[in-house]
């Protein structure tokens, strides 16, 4: 059984499951790493994004667009 069957929220999801949640290509995504904008790790082979850091972003950019007067 898995961690989403069980009603668990993962922690960390694969750089294409990151990309799709913060609705970014490839491109950008990867530029997004570079940039140290989200935080990863390698489990053996695999490329894993924290979700924690896809929220922090998310936070970022909706503190950002309400400094920014309208």
């Amino acid at each position: 059984m898995n961690a989403g069957a069980m009603g668990l929220k993962p922690l960390a999801v694969s750089p294409s499951e990151a990309f799709q949640m913060l609705g970014v290509g490839n491109t950008y995504g990867y530029e997004l790493i570079a940039a140290g904008e989200l935080e990863t790790y390698k489990d053996g082979r695999l490329r894993r994004i924290t979700v924690r850091s896809i929220e922090k972003r998310i936070e970022r950019l909706l503190a950002q667009s309400k400094a920014v007067p309208a």
